[in-house]
């Protein structure tokens, strides 16, 4: 593409001091923010030693990029793309360079449109992450002659404080033209921003301060002031020893970031802003028949960021590798099987955690015999626990709305669990949300049951939904990750959708 010198004539910095996003930061210090502050003194890092990481640029309005300048650190990209966006969502890529050696890249002759400008590093240049003293987009802003900034946002309120969230509402802006959204500043710092007068932080922490205000936007780029500031303290997470998890099961599909319609990227960021001391999955992490080799290109660029602190379980479509559980076996390692078998528990605070095979007891499995080691393995686990809370999660639910419907093969789990009085089960396999209240070993409401929580909305296509079961709390159709806020003798339970905002609260239920 040729740059036209009435264009190059007119082209302006569009980038400085603009608010920012990245896919990861090497500590608060290396923030996004000084990638487009003017100085050559700060700047942006990623996380070391993982690709593909990124930084984006919101340019506040609609504009032509004709040009992109990057000032490397010693941490460069050996290979990277540029990509424009109208929302922030959809992606084109109007620059590649498969031959960085650093320094600086002054990436001229480009034509593109859009609000926002990605730049994706794929492959390191270092051992180290990526890292930019300056990312300077350069070009001209669409011309409306709007200059009218929308009015101050007033009402800010809390509608809900909890332990682990903030939902805050206020009263609309108005503007000459329309307003396009809403920033949500927690401490003067920018943290997401909204298209209506709404917005859950779930990035929270119990006992804490937060003082929150918000701005409104139009399309043209132009600012309001600021509300002014609400003051919000969290409260305790209902006893000592708190911790959030993560957890969703039926994740990652065979598609990348650079399709918009990919979602497993979508949820693990989700993951990423709970910033959780464990994860979980329940099954069928990879599709489709979940070889080592799809491990690697597609889960492990997105969920694998957090391998280190998952701790899995297994999905049917784990058994359709040749041989079965090749692949699961392969990447998860002693995560996966901890003790030599597929099944396994472990403590976090005064919770016990059961990672179990289901399986062996569905009669879809290449392994389809009830397996009666892993019964009594389970019932002396539950034997020797010392903690006064306890979760289960495998991959077949005992009940579900969804397309599959109940499975009576996880009774055979299902019912000791009950006996034991466990309090909250997790699964995949029907691929949607579904919260039940605690039910029996009959699946009737029994307050001494666990809480069953289908979680089959981490990527993979979304199922049918069907009738629901009279014990169904909330039944939705959407993707999501679940955000488990537990403490020493309490948990309650979130679906955050992929917008970042709460479709789902569970009451704080104490343990049995």
């Amino acid at each position: 593409m040729t740059m036209t010198a009435t264009s190059a004539a007119a082209d302006i910095l569009l980038s400085q001091g603009k608010i920012t996003a990245t896919s990861s930061q090497e500590s608060s210090s290396y923030a996004g923010k000084y990638a487009v502050d003017g100085s050559t003194s700060t700047r942006w890092a990623s996380a070391e030693g993982s690709d593909p990481q990124w930084i984006r640029v919101d340019l506040g309005q609609s504009a032509t990029v004709h040009r992109v300048k990057l000032n490397w650190e010693v941490a460069y990209a050996k290979k990277y793309r540029i990509e424009l966006s109208a929302d922030g969502t959809t992606w084109t890529t109007v620059d590649q360079n498969d031959t960085g050696d650093g320094g600086i890249d002054d990436r001229t002759g480009l034509n593109g449109r859009g609000r926002y400008v990605r730049v994706v590093g794929t492959a390191r240049g270092t051992s180290y992450g990526y890292s930019l003293w300056e990312l300077q987009v350069y070009g001209v802003t669409d011309t409306t002659g709007d200059t009218q900034p929308p009015s101050t946002p007033t009402g800010l309120k809390a509608d809900t404080v909890a332990a682990s969230s903030v939902a805050l509402s206020w009263t609309a802006s108005t503007d000459n033209v329309a307003v396009d959204g809403y920033d949500i500043l927690r401490g003067g710092t920018v943290i997401g921003s909204s298209a209506t007068p709404s917005y859950t932080d779930t990035t929270v922490a119990p006992e804490t301060a937060y003082s929150y205000t918000v701005r409104a936007r139009d399309g043209a780029g132009n600012l309001s002031g600021v509300s002014s500031a609400l003051a919000v303290t969290t409260p305790a997470g209902g006893g000592g020893g708190g911790f959030v998890l993560a957890a969703a099961g039926d994740i990652a599909e065979q598609c990348t970031a650079s399709s918009s319609s990919c979602i497993h990227p979508k949820t693990a960021a989700l993951v990423q802003g709970m910033n959780p001391a464990a994860v979980i999955t329940m099954g069928d992490n990879q599709y489709d028949d979940a070889h080592y080799s799809d491990y690697t290109s597609y889960y492990d660029k997105t969920w694998g960021k957090f391998k280190s602190i998952t701790h899995p379980s297994v999905g049917n479509h784990d058994t359709y590798d040749s041989p079965a559980f090749a692949g699961y076996d392969k990447y998860w390692g002693t995560l996966g099987k901890p003790d030599g078998k597929r099944y396994y528990s472990w403590n976090m605070g005064n919770w016990h955690f059961i990672s179990l095979d289901s399986n062996d007891f569905v009669t879809e499995s290449l392994n389809a015999a009830a397996d009666p080691p892993q019964v009594a393995w389970l019932k002396n686990d539950l034997a020797n626990n010392t903690k006064g809370c306890i979760a289960a999660y495998y991959h077949h639910p005992r009940y579900s709305s969804g397309d599959h419907g109940d499975n009576e093969g996880a009774a055979a789990l299902w019912d000791v669990l009950v006996n034991a009085k466990v309090d909250l089960v997790l699964n995949g396999h029907d691929h949607h949300y579904e919260r039940f209240i605690p039910q029996g070993i009959d699946g009737k409401a029994n307050a001494a049951g666990p809480v069953q929580i289908l979680g089959g909305m981490g990527g993979a296509k979304l199922y049918p939904l069907h009738a629901a079961h009279s014990t169904t709390a909330k039944l939705l159709s959407t993707f999501g990750v679940l955000k488990l806020s537990m403490t020493d003798t309490t948990f309650t339970s979130q679906l955050i959708g992929l917008d970042n905002k709460v479709l789902d609260s569970s009451p704080t239920y104490t343990c049995h």
